[in-house]
């Protein structure tokens, strides 16, 4: 056991009334409502958050809108990508107060935020600070006809949009914003974060450290509280041009259509997914038992790319359900402020009530529980890593994201009939393939309906790929090149001379 002391900052951090983070300082209104912050590893409260006013949304939306017309988006681009740089730079200098800030509140194993909550998000905003000055136009050969010898010639500018909303989710609070706020900034757009009301605490400490960085006031804004209210006024905000969002496919239906209504303000829309992992017969069990855990397990389930559906050939799936028992049992709940714990708590009490909910159901349904299916005997949200077997592609652990640490089986007879189970569902976020032979691999990944396809790996994304969804699970992507489209548009020019 090697438990982590809190550090004194990071005490101080949580132990003021923080709000919202507007023009580069902290704000904290007059108000009652009030977000108390609880540690899900333990149920105790730890902080305190203001809830916005409608006046803060609307200072937030004003200031990133005065950044913007006021010169950010004509800042050289070297110079925003050197602020960004400065930001990273800052991260890693914070790194361990940022990760027991997250740690704290979401209950994610220390490891975990130090790796991905700083360093893989850091890894990112490099990325985006990379972009700044390959952002381009193209000259375009014309053809329109000339009667009387005039010369034609067209050009492409690509201009930010304006001021952006990043709508963060709670599993990944600091990374998830930064694809939001780096790309946006990277464009020369502004933004108005808000994090989740369950995590807000991490995103604030960052946007402090964007001051001290020198991005200037008012480019990066954070505002605080529940999503039907905070989230909804911000989307729906008539200076806001843009509108990012990861989370659930029901609220992204509902942003989707208030952005639409509200001025056609453009969407990028992760939306999570039911995702399916399908294993060729060559695949041994035991392969079959590290790749579930692979893509079903990291931070206990919540993962919007993690794989809930798995599909075992016939011919095996006693063999892996018996060896994947196994393996989940040595899935022990640990301290998350212990750098030996290995598996933590959900992120807060209402997800834990809802993951409980599908194990109690699928219980009543009489499905065959190979592991676990409750919860520990533990203060605070631990629930046991799961795995069942499925009777068909219709039991509702095979349809609705759990979003938890569960693993549903499935057995197959043919390629063709693991291609339409893979397929079945209103999701297409991610997918993988797992086999030996590399030729069918090639051959089935055109036939996966999801935005990405892994093969003999899952849950790896890196910036240089762009990442997004197909069907219910979402419009747009993220990372890659493919970034600047959804923060810039583009301007034709056509000269005569």
């Amino acid at each position: 056991m090697v438990e982590v002391s809190i550090l004194p900052q990071v005490r101080d951090f949580m132990n003021r009334l923080n709000g919202q983070f507007i023009n580069g300082k902290t704000v904290v209104s007059q108000q009652d409502e009030v977000i108390t912050i609880t540690n899900p590893a333990t149920d105790e409260v730890i902080a305190h958050v203001a809830t916005a006013t409608s006046g803060d949304i609307d200072y937030a939306v004003d200031s990133a809108h005065r950044a913007f017309h006021s010169g950010w988006a004509d800042v050289s681009p070297a110079q925003r990508g050197l602020v960004l740089n400065r930001l990273a730079d800052l991260m890693i200098a914070h790194r361990e107060e940022l990760a027991q800030i997250e740690t704290l509140t979401s209950g994610k194993l220390i490891t975990l935020s130090r790796a991905f909550e700083v360093d893989y998000a850091v890894s990112f905003l490099r990325y985006y600070a990379g972009w700044t000055t390959r952002i381009e136009g193209k000259t375009v050969a014309l053809s329109i006809p000339s009667a009387s010898g005039e010369k034609y010639t067209g050009l492409t500018l690509r201009e930010p949009l304006g001021v952006v909303a990043g709508i963060v989710p709670w599993n990944f609070s600091i990374m998830i914003a930064v694809w939001k706020f780096g790309s946006a900034l990277a464009c020369g757009c502004t933004a108005v974060i808000k994090p989740s009301e369950v995590t807000p605490l991490t995103m604030l400490r960052v946007a402090e450290l964007a001051i001290e960085a020198g991005i200037p006031p008012g480019v990066l804004n954070v505002i605080n509280g529940p999503g039907q209210q905070v989230g909804y006024a911000l989307t729906t905000h008539p200076k806001i041009a843009k509108v990012t969002f990861t989370g659930g496919m029901e609220t992204g239906e509902i942003i989707g259509t208030a952005a639409l209504q509200s001025g056609f303000k453009r969407v990028t829309l992760e939306l999570g997914g039911k995702n399916a992992a399908g294993f060729l017969p060559d695949v041994s069990p035991e392969k079959t038992v590290e790749g579930i855990i692979e893509a079903g397990f990291l931070n206990s389930g919540q993962v919007c790319a993690s794989a809930e559906r798995y599909y075992v050939h016939r011919s095996l799936i006693n063999d892996v359900a018996e060896q994947l028992g196994k393996r989940l049992a040595t899935l022990t709940p640990g301290d998350p402020m212990d750098d030996e714990s290995r598996f933590g708590p959900l992120a807060n009490r209402s997800h834990f009530n809802k993951v409980i909910g599908y194990f109690t159901r699928a219980r009543d349904q009489n499905l065959t529980f190979i592991h676990g299916g409750g919860a520990f005997d533990l203060p605070g949200c631990y629930v046991q890593p799961t795995a069942v077997l499925a009777r068909s592609e219709n039991d509702e652990l095979m349809r609705q994201e759990v979003f938890g640490p569960v693993a549903s089986l499935l057995a197959y007879d043919s390629v063709d009939e693991l291609v339409t189970l893979m397929n079945d569902s209103p999701y297409g976020l991610a997918a993988s393939l797992w086999t030996n032979n590399l030729s069918q691999a090639l051959r089935l990944i055109p036939r996966v309906e999801a935005g990405t396809v892994w093969v003999n790996m899952h849950n790896y994304l890196d910036p240089a790929m762009p990442f997004g969804g197909t069907k219910g699970s979402g419009i747009g992507r993220e990372f890659g090149s493919a970034f600047i489209d959804h923060f810039t548009e583009i301007k034709s020019v056509i000269m005569r001379y």
